[in-house]
């Protein structure tokens, strides 16, 4: 993405100076006009004078108020001690944000307890791992788990996807495969999100399962016990 993003800087011409009171919403226009091959998701002034935060497709760099350069890296607020990584906090909360868009039409959702505590999960239902970790998952309480069917194994792992997907109770049919269990044959084919799951995949850099994000954005890539996950979901870091 850097690479197109430098080749679009270059082909554009350049853009009259904004003005002096430039804002966000006046510096997103500009990077619109200037970038038009590519998504401005948001634009954000940061703490530091004439600097702002940009997403752009899925990823942050940072732009001047005149919107002439672009520079990507973390950003670091020092005024205190240990210094805070700004850009980190931020795409993680960029992560939790599209990963809660997509969860209301892509995911199958399961609640025990409360469901105050929130877990993604990226499994294929032909993966060993994905099955272990299954199992430690069925092991929390008071959590929210949405998971994103994510068949990279093989054709069958689509076919099985689909079933489940399509089944009366998703959450049901997605513990039994898991479960090392078949669903029932005669399911009709229906609708199904594995197309956009793909495309989700690939923008948050998966290739391989199983993947696990919390509720903040920190990700957990493979097998994680249940010790580890309990840790992780009660403590901020």
């Amino acid at each position: 993405m850097r690479n197109c993003l430098l080749g679009l800087l270059f082909a554009c011409p350049l853009l009259a100076s904004l003005p002096a009171s430039a804002d966000e919403e006046s510096v997103k226009r500009a990077l619109r006009a200037r970038l038009p091959g590519m998504t401005i998701e948001s634009v954000k002034l940061t703490p530091f004078a004439g600097l702002y935060e940009v997403m752009v497709d899925g990823e942050i760099v940072y732009t001047d108020d005149k919107t002439e350069y672009f520079f990507s890296g973390n950003v670091f607020d020092i005024r205190s001690l240990p210094p805070r990584n700004l850009t980190e906090g931020n795409a993680r909360r960029a992560v939790v944000g599209v990963l809660a868009n997509a969860a209301r039409d892509v995911a199958i959702k399961r609640v025990r307890g409360g469901g105050k505590r929130v877990l993604y999960t990226f499994e294929d239902p032909n993966c060993s791992f994905c099955k272990a970790l299954h199992l430690e998952l069925g092991k929390l309480d008071n959590v929210t788990i949405y998971t994103f069917p994510t068949p990279i194994l093989s054709l069958d792992s689509a076919e099985k996807s689909v079933a489940a997907w399509c089944s009366a109770d998703r959450a049901a049919a997605w513990d039994t495969l898991m479960s090392g269990g078949k669903l029932p044959g005669g399911v009709p084919e229906c609708a199904n999100p594995l197309e956009k799951v793909a495309a989700l995949a690939k923008r948050l850099d998966i290739s391989s399962t199983p993947v696990v994000f919390l509720g903040d954005g920190r990700r957990i890539n493979g097998f994680v016990a249940l010790d580890r996950l309990e840790k992780a979901l009660d403590s901020p870091e």
